[in-house]
């Protein structure tokens, strides 16, 4: 009996856990035509999402190291954009990002906003799926667009982020 009541009290914990990032020192996002984007970075692009029309790219270099933010859509209409950076000295795609509707979210991640904000409505919301599996959802308010919450989701544990997520 006192093996699963210390699984339950150890998963009670972790679902309220706070993990915090460190400030993200960042150049800012430049806009950079589709066709100015190097190949190798299209290219893995174009890996990641095979069916997509890509329309637009970000660059930015955050904490020294340059990202690039390649988006396009679907044939459904769906957006999608891909954060890309070196990793090992490969162009590679460390975050997937696409919006969602707040029925979409996995009722954890929903329950662990409500929780921490009560009183928070959110308008935009953002699931950005990390290289290592681990999902952030980013909320934006609906009656003020500069307001953002984020909670990671790892499929079990919803933890309400004090900080933004580096990626």
């Amino acid at each position: 009996m006192l093996k699963p009541l210390l699984f339950a009290t150890a998963l009670a914990a972790m679902t309220c856990a706070t993990v915090a990032v460190a400030e993200i020192v960042t150049s800012g996002k430049e806009d950079v035509p589709i066709a100015e984007v190097p190949a190798e970075v299209l290219a893995v692009a174009r890996a990641a999402g095979p069916d997509l029309e890509f329309e637009a790219a970000e660059r930015e270099v955050r904490d020294g190291r340059v990202y690039w933010d390649i988006e396009g859509e679907g044939p459904d209409g769906q957006e999608t954009e891909f954060d890309i950076t070196q990793v090992d000295g490969q162009w590679a795609v460390v975050e997937t990002q696409r919006d969602i509707t707040l029925t979409e979210v996995p009722a954890p991640v929903a329950a662990a906003l409500s929780e921490a904000a009560a009183d928070f409505e959110p308008g935009r919301i953002i699931e950005s799926l990390q290289a290592d599996g681990l999902v952030i959802y980013e909320f934006f308010g609906a009656a003020d667009a500069t307001l953002k919450h984020e909670v990671s989701w790892d499929g079990m544990t919803a933890a309400w982020l004090e900080e933004e997520w580096a990626h």
